[in-house]
């Protein structure tokens, strides 16, 4: 029997990550994760929360990932959406280079799924601030995509994000998706999404793509590894890409579209 070895980085204040990554791999056989968490505890603009991203903890993280025989690893962040891009392709490599094992991260996955729609037009849904929701939107604008709206919580505590609930995180998709978005993206592996994946694409009609799940979806890729057919994980795991309401409170969140 071949064991299919998946390493995961974890910011060490998620909560959400490690449950939702070993939900989705309980329908690929013989597949398992195998995770290391470094120091986050808060998602903001300053240099001391900046600087929870150095690569250093993370490689350091990644080395003792190798020591399992893991097949791939994969940073279940979202650091990069706001520190650009780069910042994921140079970490890859570091690893890679470290540890002789094959990297992967959430926000390069989920870049790799929003190419697969049409014209990359999206609708943005994340925990953060503002001030890091608009550098999140401006990195992408600055890169060829289209946000056309955006909903987030306005929260700086990691450990919080997971403290939003699913009508919460489910109120926000559906006021993103009214802009004309072609997908759905939840960037923020500790808010939760992915298990609202088959809700949110029969309601609205579109692609969910939650970076829990791209992550997973693209190690699996990386491994050679069917991916899983169940439909409660959407349709990013089905190539190709292909309601009774309750509504709550709006001042929850933050929104707006991106086009006004």
């Amino acid at each position: 029997m071949k064991r299919h070895l998946l390493g995961v980085l974890t910011p060490s204040s998620n909560t959400v990550l490690e449950p939702v990554t070993s939900a989705i791999l309980s329908d690929v056989p013989d597949a398992t994760a195998h995770f290391a968490r470094f120091p986050v505890t808060r998602i903001a603009l300053s240099q001391d929360a900046l600087a929870q991203f150095d690569s250093a903890p993370m490689v350091a993280a990644a080395r003792l990932l190798s020591d399992a025989k893991v097949g791939v690893i994969c940073w279940s962040g979202t650091a990069a959406s706001w520190l650009g891009f780069d910042r994921d392709r140079t970490l890859c490599a570091e690893i890679t280079d470290a540890t002789g094992v094959a990297a992967c991260t959430s926000v390069l996955a989920l870049n790799e799924l929003i190419d697969t729609t049409p014209n990359r037009r999206f609708g943005l849904v994340s925990p953060y601030t503002g001030d890091v929701q608009d550098r999140i939107i401006a990195n992408y604008a600055g890169s060829g995509y289209d946000i056309v709206s955006e909903a987030h919580a306005g929260i700086s505590d990691n450990y919080s994000f997971s403290d939003i609930t699913d009508d919460e995180v489910m109120a926000m998709c559906r006021s993103v998706a009214k802009a004309g978005a072609e997908s759905v993206v939840i960037m923020c592996t500790n808010m939760r999404g992915a298990a609202l994946a088959e809700d949110v694409e029969r309601e609205l009609g579109i692609p969910l793509f939650d970076s829990t799940a791209a992550v997973v979806w693209k190690a699996l890729q990386i491994l050679n590894i069917d991916s899983p057919q169940a439909t409660r994980w959407g349709q990013m795991f089905r190539r190709p890409l292909a309601a009774t309401e309750t509504t709550p409170d709006p001042s929850i969140f933050h929104n707006r579209s991106t086009t006004q």
